[in-house]
């Protein structure tokens, strides 16, 4: 076999490659510039559109320049967070990892090429000698090829084990977006949850006063005792304070959220309207949360993929101690590298096939063969255990979403009644048919009520997210379907 021979063969394989991309670029993703950056085609089009989650065909928008000139909603809340947030972008970079992993080994797929070119000055003397000294000085150059043909699928497993890799990072990236989302939108129900219950203490307030004015008036009129007055100004006093603790409790709440959006600490907004309380489908059968878990959250995908790349090392580390196929090709002009050049030009030309078979190494192939199933059986058993947490998750969201939506039906039934209550009894302490005693008992009801509607409300909305969250269903539009 010539050296003519071999670099046609090499052009064969380059243009097998070359046709392979112009395959793929009928993808729209795929550009002239990309192909250039990543000529074989082995970043995911998610680097290219940018992080969607799930359901979503459009990347997430950055809203940032929007704060504090409308009242921040909760989708506005998960583009701020989601653009910066640091465990985010590591697992974006391990997306760029693993491609460029993938980019090595389908380049052990082509030949390697290698060219020199050296100024070699050659001055040769002979001491005691009549024969007179010679210098020569000329170009040495060289070039050389190695083909890798044969290696029984070690380069095959090699490519599906970072393919596998590959799916791996990209469905941890999807678990991570799913994990800071559940983080991000809990914090925005907590910091909603506590302004409704200060505006919540706020509107006790206000009635306390207005109890207090009431029995002030009777108490000038003689229609009431002093008694009465001391009474309501102590419930005054204390509704001004429960108050004062859930404007503490608010700002506080609001503090953590800037920080899981990533924001500077002194940023200020407000919070959109209260949210809208959608039943969704929350009542669907434990089985099918389950099943939907385990076929589609990010953490199990991501686990599957690895145990698929672990068995693909294995191959790739039992084809070490097989026999592989190679081919050579070089040629030298005025001499090989390093070495003094002829007195007269000269080209050298080598073709070599070479055979490479291992015999002894001392058993270390063995050893790295049980290393990677032992490998294999630790990514079985990380699935196992992933998969294990995951649908515990899933039972223990399903069970607490189902309590707190029958708990908001109870909450709602009993704030009506104790808002009724009171209206009662205000109407009959205004007309003297009712003491302080019955009307501050009342105003405790409902304040009571009130806690429980938004104690039932924080259940509810926590419950369902986890829920959602659990089962790898988490995304844009299960968050629209909250305003």
């Amino acid at each position: 076999m010539s050296v003519k021979g071999i670099c046609s063969g090499a052009v064969l394989l380059l243009g097998c490659a070359a046709a392979q991309i112009a395959a793929q670029a009928q993808d729209s993703s795929v550009t002239f510039g990309s192909l250039v950056q990543d000529p074989l085609l082995t970043r995911p089009p998610e680097l290219l559109t940018g992080a969607t989650l799930p359901g979503e065909g459009r990347p997430i928008p950055c809203s940032g320049s929007r704060l504090g000139s409308t009242p921040l909603t909760l989708s506005e809340a998960v583009d701020v967070g989601l653009c910066a947030h640091p465990q985010v972008q590591s697992a974006w970079a391990a997306i760029k990892v693993q491609a460029a992993a993938l980019g090595e080994a389908r380049a052990a797929y082509l030949p390697t090429v290698n060219a020199s070119v050296s100024r070699v000055s050659d001055h040769t003397s002979f001491p005691g000698s009549n024969l007179e000294a010679t210098s020569l000085r000329d170009n040495a150059k060289s070039i050389g090829m190695s083909w890798r043909l044969f290696d029984f699928g070690g380069r095959a497993a090699s490519n599906k084990s970072a393919s596998d890799l590959l799916n791996a990072a990209l469905a941890s990236h999807d678990a991570t977006l799913q994990k800071t989302l559940e983080t991000l939108v809990g914090a925005y129900f907590d910091a909603h949850t506590a302004l409704a219950a200060w505006q919540a203490k706020l509107k006790g307030e206000e009635l306390a006063r207005t109890t207090l004015e009431t029995a002030q008036r009777k108490q000038h009129r003689g229609a009431g005792m002093q008694s009465d007055t001391l009474q309501a100004t102590t419930a005054l006093a204390k509704a001004a304070l429960d108050r004062s603790r859930a404007l503490g409790e608010y700002r506080k709440a609001m503090a953590m959220l800037v920080y899981a959006l990533g924001l500077p600490a002194e940023t200020r907004f407000e919070l959109a309207p209260d949210l809208a309380d959608d039943h969704h489908d929350m009542r669907r059968d434990l089985d099918a949360w389950l099943v939907q878990a385990r076929h589609q959250h990010p953490a199990i995908v991501a686990s599957r993929a690895q145990v698929a790349a672990a068995q693909e090392k294995e191959k790739t580390i039992r084809s070490e101690g097989l026999p592989s196929l190679d081919v050579t090709g070089n040629m030298y002009r005025n001499g090989r590298p390093n070495q003094g050049i002829p007195a007269v030009n000269t080209i050298e030309k080598v073709v070599a096939l070479t055979v490479n078979i291992p015999i002894f190494d001392g058993f270390a192939n063995r050893y790295k063969v049980r290393g990677a199933q032992a490998q294999i059986e630790q990514q079985q058993a990380n699935l196992l255990e992933t998969t294990h947490q995951v649908l515990a998750g899933v039972v223990k969201a399903h069970a607490d979403a189902q309590s707190a939506l029958d708990n908001l039906e109870s909450s709602r039934l009993l704030l009506q009644a104790a808002e009724n209550a009171l209206a009662s009894v205000q109407r009959k302490f205004d007309r003297g048919a009712s003491d302080i005693l019955e009307i501050l008992s009342t105003q405790a009801a409902l304040a009571d009520a009130q806690q429980q509607r938004v104690r039932c409300l924080a259940e509810w909305r926590s419950a369902r997210l986890r829920l959602l969250a659990a089962s790898g269903e988490l995304g844009r539009q299960d968050i629209a379907k909250q305003h």
